[in-house]
């Protein structure tokens, strides 16, 4: 198997994966709501989903390697949510909060440092 091959298998996996959890999440919410979501919503939701990713990844690689990294780390993803305000705030609390579970722990930061590999 080519390495095209092997991507192209590891991103249509992802792709299935992404799919079957948007479906688990819409038909809990629509069981919520006493309705329903059609199977071509649900694709039409991973497809807008997945388009997104595409979009984030590419500006935390460009983000990680304007700053001279090779490693996305947090300070790239907090730097992500710059547009939204309360979306940065619920992350930036999130990060301290793991922060501060880490060093509680007297683990440490570890090998990885807070980062997050590529």
């Amino acid at each position: 198997m080519s390495q095209q091959e092997g991507e192209d298998s590891a991103r249509e996996k992802l792709k299935a994966a992404l799919w079957f959890s948007i479906g688990k999440l819409v038909d809990e919410e629509a069981g919520l709501l006493n309705t329903t979501a059609t199977p071509q919503f649900i694709g039409a939701m991973s497809e807008m989903v997945w388009a997104q990713l595409e979009t984030v990844a590419i500006d935390l690689e460009a983000f990680s390697r304007h700053a001279g990294r090779t490693t996305i780390t947090t300070d790239d993803v907090l730097l992500m949510t710059r547009k939204n305000e309360a979306l940065q705030g619920m992350m930036r609390d999130f990060v301290e909060a793991e922060k501060a579970k880490t060093t509680a722990g007297g683990k440490g930061k570890g090998k990885s440092g807070g980062r997050v590999k590529k």
